[in-house]
């Protein structure tokens, strides 16, 4: 999928980071190009298919691209959160058996490098920057910038390579530690991402309309299977670019530079944000207030079926007054932000749809790709319900009280 979009988008924009404080970005083909060369980089380490390698970094475009080549030459990635103790390192690396490791600072390393010269399986170490080229007793260090020049050569000989991979084949595991003890791994295979993939691309085309300008902003940790496949593979899907927040206390500046199209969010952050928004705009007097109560009466009255044609005139000053204004907030031009993760509370929802934000809500489990289902605005957003399931997806309760889920996504 990702070397088709590619040959597609070409020298399009895909990946944006910001350096020095300007926003630079990578082509679809130089992404491409790199994802071929690590691919063969690891390959020539020995690596075969079926290896794990475990990647520890923060959202940015060598995670993507680590992910990608991970999977292109046949191996299974183990994405674990950058937050992790020494001792979930260690857990992680003896239950997956990983034989690579890519660490993206040198301060995560500091956490990672005991627990990998501990286990017995690991023997590669790949810093994203530049780190002493040390052997550590079984372990050798490698380059990033080393391992991904690749060409075009390289991208035939990976599309070659990947077409003996099925849907079947297992893609990543990912840890998720669940309601205690230690962390599991859940296994993944490509279907299941696949079909997240196409069904959340579904809800965007035939609900928003899809263009070739979709921007994403990238926030949740990539090693969560909701921001791996929603916030990866649906923008890839898609042939959408993607921006990697700088983090929470750049978050508001963040999205009104990159102006997303689509996010996907957890519902603590629409709490913050409705805090910040409140504030300010009391903040600003009393006719800005009498606007927004205005907007979320209004708001309440339309979700709860009352729509009045005496709120007519209001409506229309709302969307030339306060509305453009927090739409902007949001970039100006934001098809729909997707929660899950948590259950969301009902009134914060019908808050920003008062305000003309669209607010979905889903729910999955990583075991299952990891979404199962999501609200859809045509049918008419339930905001105490999570929507109907992705396409292709089966969902049954029990007598229990139990969700069966069947389909490719398990």
């Amino acid at each position: 999928m990702f070397f088709a979009r590619a040959r597609h988008r070409g020298d399009a924009p895909f990946l944006w980071a910001k350096h020095d404080g300007a926003w630079q970005s990578l082509s679809w083909a130089e992404v491409a190009r790199q994802v071929a060369g690590f691919a063969k980089s690891l390959r020539q380490l020995g690596l075969e298919k079926g290896d794990r390698v475990m990647l520890v970094s923060e959202n940015r475009p060598e995670w993507c691209i680590a992910d990608l080549g991970i999977m292109a030459a046949g191996c299974v990635t183990v994405p674990t959160y950058v937050t992790n103790t020494e001792r979930d390192h260690q857990h992680i690396l003896d239950d997956s058996a990983a034989r690579a490791v890519i660490v993206s600072t040198a301060k995560l390393a500091k956490t990672l490098m005991p627990a990998a010269l501990r286990t017995s399986q690991a023997e590669f170490i790949i810093a994203m920057e530049p780190q002493p080229a040390v052997q550590h007793g079984q372990l050798s260090m490698h380059q990033w910038s080393d391992m991904v020049q690749g060409n075009d050569a390289d991208i035939r000989a990976a599309e070659a390579a990947m077409a003996a991979v099925t849907r079947d084949d297992l893609a990543c595991i990912i840890y998720t530690s669940g309601t205690g003890g230690a962390p599991r791994g859940v296994m993944q295979h490509h279907g299941a991402i696949l079909h997240n993939a196409d069904g959340a691309a579904e809800v965007l085309r035939e609900d928003f309309g899809l263009d070739e300008e979709e921007v994403f902003l990238s926030f949740l940790p990539l090693s969560h299977a909701y921001e791996h496949s929603g916030g990866q593979f649906l923008p890839i899907g898609v042939g959408a670019q993607i921006y990697y927040a700088e983090g929470l206390e750049k978050l508001a500046s963040n999205i009104e530079e990159t102006r997303p199209t689509v996010m996907v969010v957890v519902p603590r952050l629409f709490e913050v944000l409705r805090q910040r928004m409140i504030k300010a705009v009391e903040k600003q007097g009393k006719f800005p207030n009498y606007l927004l109560n205005k907007a979320l009466t209004i708001g309440e009255r339309d979700y709860s079926g009352r729509k009045r044609l005496s709120d007519a005139p209001m409506r229309l000053i709302l969307s030339r007054t306060i509305k453009p204004k927090i739409q902007g907030r949001f970039g100006g031009r934001m098809k729909a932000m997707v929660s899950g993760g948590a259950p969301l509370n009902p009134d914060i929802g019908v808050f920003f749809q008062s305000l003309g934000i669209t607010l979905l809500q889903g729910y999955g489990q990583t075991e299952s790709g990891p979404v199962i289902s999501c609200n859809r605005p045509k049918a008419g957003i339930k905001m105490d319900t999570v929507g109907p399931p992705l396409k292709n997806t089966e969902v049954k309760i029990a007598e229990d009280g139990e969700i069966l889920v069947r389909g490719p996504l398990v």
